[in-house]
């Protein structure tokens, strides 16, 4: 790398990446060219056509460059500097790491899982947007095919002995049988169905033959599942044998809506959705670009031919980067007239659609801002419950939304410690414990307490010992969905169709929710372990619903027989055996 100039004048006619910084030093802008001098002086001319230019050269103190071998090299090197680094004037892809990627594993006797980190190991599908059609299809997949599950390799698990697993550990397999399955399974994520299911019904022919009926018979299921699912899941389009992803987008003020939907062998196997930011001075053209740029460059399944709404500059310099990583020829093409014009035209309506729906939210956004007096949009909103039974189990929830869409990843539980029944102390526990995890877990624009007057009262007092009063606070009454605010006698009513209160009731019941589903779960992990267990004639179904009646282990101790006789399912009989147990 080059050190730092302040002018183009000394800049050579060479390919490569130029790098411009702001008077802090900060990187604001990572460009490529095919002739370094000739590029970068067209920002320091005197009059700047382009509003983002100008802007751009608002800030401008310094630039620095990298040579490369050629126009293709410097293309791939802005890919990962702009990745790297994320400056403020360049157009980029957000970060889609939230959505998950299914992976081969690069083992002996590969698995198949679900990850959200690319490596370098293994081969990866994705990403997808469903989470829950993705486990499904693996689960699927993964009992199609009997492909080992299990970390590790030490001995026959239960999936074998259910006919779950072909069980490799024990060497029922071999690695070529192996092999031929995970090729099945590639080519499933292809979207290569027919030719999964022509090669099912050769080897299912050629068992038969030899008179291998079982196998024959369990070649046959397999056929008849995947049948099943392209014809529920996918759309015929076209008799056509072509490998394609269409590609639309749809502007909005600050952010492109990009949409992508895979087609192969003729159908319509998806459709993924993505934000494409610093994006609102530059063309489509250039929007396109970037985007075909840092998606394709992102470890993803390049095909054979890619079909837009306009023609791109330096479309064959995209194409030739596109060829290598594909290993043979890619087109990017503008359909004019038939099925693939009809494709163009679907993904462009989607991305309208979804454009629409994300206005809708911000929409959602700007009446709370309304109606609350808020100094800023409220983009990340946490909401807080407590859940617990007569103080035991006591768990709490944090759940977030972000642009007025659950942000699970942010998702948080507590077991609390204060001792209970207190649901005040509680949640100042809980607020208090979330709050003081403020470097790591970025404070957000709007607090929502489920309750009235007490409890918002609680979370002021929190904020305020944590230096946090700036951070908005409401309360949430459920009878009459009243909204309490700090300094307010009186709380305000938001009209019962409107979508700001719509958002803020999602965020209550979402982390009612969350906290309930976490109590359930330490609740029955404590009832699966259970001293009642060792007493004669208390099963699971009688241990719950002692459990359920008396709250605990310690109320069931201090019960006499009629108590305990007339709980759902229980006799005179196994009421002494609960009642002598407890008095040894």
């Amino acid at each position: 790398m080059s050190s730092k100039i302040k002018s183009p004048d000394n800049l050579p006619k060479k390919p490569g990446v130029y790098i411009m910084r702001n008077s802090s030093n900060e990187i604001i802008y990572i460009g490529k060219a095919k002739n370094l001098l000739n590029r970068v002086k067209s920002y320091f001319r005197e009059k700047l056509d382009r509003p983002k230019t100008q802007i751009l050269m608002s800030h401008f103190d310094s630039l620095e460059y990298i040579i490369t071998n050629s126009e293709k090299e410097a293309l791939i090197l802005e890919a990962n500097l702009i990745k790297k680094h994320r400056p403020r004037y360049n157009i980029q892809l957000k970060d889609d790491k939230r959505y998950p990627y299914v992976k081969i594993t690069n083992e002996k006797f590969p698995r198949l899982v679900i990850t959200r980190n690319i490596t370098k190991n293994g081969i990866f599908y994705g990403p997808f947007t469903d989470v829950g059609s993705v486990k499904k299809t693996v689960k699927f997949l993964k009992s199609l095919f009997k492909i080992r599950t299990c970390s590790n390799m030490n001995g026959p698990c239960l999936n074998s002995q259910i006919d779950l697993c072909y069980a490799p550990c024990e060497g029922n397999i071999s690695e070529e049988e192996y092999a031929e399955i995970i090729n099945k399974i590639d080519l499933f994520f292809q979207g290569k169905y027919s030719t999964i299911v022509r090669n099912l019904k050769k080897e299912m022919n050629l068992a038969a033959k030899e008179e291998k009926y079982e196998k024959a018979a369990v070649l046959r299921d397999q056929i008849q599942s995947i049948e099943e699912i392209m014809e529920k899941q996918f759309v015929d389009l076209v008799d056509d044998d072509l490998d394609q992803d269409v590609i639309a987008i749809a502007k909005s003020k600050y952010e492109i809506i990009v949409v992508i939907m895979p087609v192969r062998n003729g159908k319509i196997v998806g459709r993924d959705d993505f934000l494409m930011s610093g994006s609102e001075y530059d063309s489509t053209s250039e929007i396109l670009f970037a985007f075909i740029q840092q998606y394709y460059g992102y470890n993803r399944h390049v095909p054979k031919q890619i079909l837009l709404g306009l023609e791109l500059d330096d479309k064959d310099l995209l194409e030739e980067w596109l060829s290598d990583l594909r290993g043979n020829k890619v087109r990017i093409k503008v359909p004019q007239k038939g099925v693939k014009l009809r494709l163009v035209k679907m993904a462009e309506k989607n991305a309208e659609i979804i454009k629409h729906q994300k206005k809708s939210l911000e929409n959602s956004l700007v009446e709370l801002k309304k109606y609350l007096k808020l100094d800023k949009l409220p983009r990340v909103i946490e909401g807080y419950d407590i859940s617990n039974i007569s103080g035991k189990f006591a768990v709490g929830s944090k759940v977030s939304f972000k642009d007025a869409k659950p942000n699970k990843k942010m998702y948080k539980h507590f077991k609390i410690e204060t001792p209970g029944p207190n649901d005040f102390a509680m949640m100042k526990e809980l607020l208090t414990r979330r709050l003081k995890l403020i470097e790591d877990d970025p404070e957000p624009d709007l607090i929502v307490i489920d309750g009235g007057k007490g409890q918002l009262g609680m979370a002021c007092d929190v904020l305020d010992d944590l230096n946090l009063t700036h951070i908005p606070v409401i309360g949430l009454a459920k009878e009459f969905e009243e909204i309490y605010l700090p300094n307010l006698k009186r709380p305000i009513i938001i009209p019962e169709n409107n979508k700001a209160l719509h958002l803020l009731q999602q965020v209550r019941d979402e982390s009612h929710r969350f906290a309930i589903t976490y109590h359930r779960k330490l609740r029955s992990k404590n009832i699966s372990q259970s001293s009642l267990d060792e007493i004669k004639g208390i099963g699971n179904k009688r241990k719950l619903n002692l459990l359920k009646e008396f709250g605990s282990v310690d109320n069931i101790k201090q019960a006499t027989i009629e108590q305990l006789k007339n709980v759902d399912g229980m006799n005179e009989k196994t009421a002494k055996n609960v009642y002598e147990y407890y008095r040894k």
